[in-house]
This record gives C-alpha cells, sequence and structure tokens, in this order.
C-alpha cells in the first residue's frame, strides 16, 4: 500500500504551501500533477490523487511541521472509529490520509444542503470517543465536519492534544440550535459567511459567550427569531 501513495504523492514535491497570520488560509504556489485540491486550511491544503483517488494528501505549510506532528499522532490515538477518517502514513511535509466524500458543513451552507440534526449528535458523540482516548475534542467548526449520507465526519485533529476549551464546537452547537432554523435550504454567498468567520476569529479571541457574537450578527443581518 506505501509504494502506492508514496509514487501517488511525488508531484507534491513541486508545490509549496505558505501561511499567513489572522487566521487566513494558506496560498499555494507550484503545479503538481493528477492532483486536485479539495480543501485549504489554515496550516495545509488537502490533495486528492488523480491516479489514486482512495488517498488524500494534507501538504503542511512551511513551518507547521508540529502541527504535522500532533494530527499524525492523534489519528494513532484515534485508531478505527467511524467518525474519522484513516492515517495511512506520514512524511516531514504531509499525511496521507484515507479520501472521505462529502461536504463540509460550510459547502453545505454555501450550496444551501440541509444539515440534519443527525449530524449534531454526531459530533457529540464523537466528542466523547475522543475523550475517552484520553484527548481533547477542540477545533471542531464548520470546515472541519464532513456531511457524509446524512452522517457526520470529522477532519483536522490536530488540536485533539491541546489543552482547554476554544469554544468552537459549543458556539456552533448554539447557532445550530437557534438561528440555522433561519436559512435552513437557503444557500448563503461565500463573502457572507467569510465575513462571519473573520468577525468570530477577532471576537473569540476576548469572549467565550456567542450571545453577543450573534447578536451583532443577527443585527447585520435582520434576523428574527
Amino acid at each position: 500500500m506505501e509504494q502506492f501513495w508514496q509514487a501517488a504523492s511525488a508531484s507534491l514535491n513541486n508545490l509549496t504551501v505558505t501561511s499567513h497570520p489572522d487566521n487566513e488560509p494558506v496560498t499555494i504556489q507550484g503545479v503538481a500533477r493528477d492532483m486536485r485540491c479539495i480543501g485549504v486550511g489554515t496550516d495545509a491544503a488537502v490533495f486528492q490523487s488523480l491516479t489514486e483517488p482512495g488517498y488524500a494528501f494534507k501538504l503542511y505549510a512551511d513551518g507547521k511541521q508540529d502541527k504535522l506532528e500532533a494530527e499524525a499522532e492523534v489519528y494513532k490515538r484515534l485508531g478505527e472509529s467511524p467518525f474519522f477518517s484513516r492515517c495511512f502514513g506520514a512524511t516531514d511535509r504531509l499525511l496521507v490520509l484515507k479520501y472521505e466524500e462529502g461536504p463540509t458543513l460550510f459547502d453545505c451552507l454555501l450550496q444551501g444542503i440541509p444539515v440534519p440534526d443527525q449530524v449534531i449528535a454526531d459530533v457529540e458523540t464523537a466528542r466523547e470517543f475522543v475523550r475517552a482516548q484520553g484527548m481533547n475534542p477542540r477545533d471542531i467548526h464548520l470546515k472541519n465536519i464532513l456531511l457524509q449520507n446524512g452522517r457526520a465526519k470529522l477532519l483536522d485533529v490536530s488540536e485533539y492534544i491541546k489543552p482547554g476549551n476554544d469554544f468552537r464546537w459549543e458556539h456552533l452547537k448554539k447557532a445550530y440550535t437557534e438561528y440555522y432554523g433561519l436559512i435552513k435550504g437557503t444557500p448563503m454567498p461565500f463573502w457572507l459567511l467569510d465575513t462571519i468567520r473573520k468577525w468570530y476569529h477577532h471576537w473569540n479571541n476576548y469572549s467565550s459567550s456567542i450571545d453577543e457574537f450573534m447578536e451583532i450578527v443577527s443585527r447585520q443581518l435582520n434576523f428574527r427569531k
């Protein structure tokens, strides 16, 4: 199996991934044949092999090797679980993961794909599973949850070995429970979701209460409960 992903990942040597401050997505320089980019985060970009489509390669930005090593360790400790992908191996630049189909919850909002209550229940169960393995489920947000056949699959587990609660899941769950019904099934423009993401990043640096933030968003969007 290893020889397949090693051969498939060779074209990624032509790429450079660069991270940026203020929680902005990474940028990618170069061209990788037989690869398509399927996700961009703040620390890494993810590519699917066109020749070996069962693999996804998470290519980390320069200077983010600590995150890579942390995520590899988390996957090792998670083992087999229906709520998480599998890690087949790692190099000093990338993780080799099982390719997982389905839109992220961020994509669901963009496309107006309804998110069922089962997804919320699955994330709660997955968090309990993580705690049972002696880790801390955090950094769970719209881009780190896939909708897969009506169920949840969690991505990006690198922060599960960090202490503390970033409240991101609690805030997302509350927003889903109290506000999602107002927009369910309605496509949201990217500029709007990206604006809310930036507001949230700066606001969450100094507060753990979601009510104030949701009031700000509600006023801006004229939401009425």
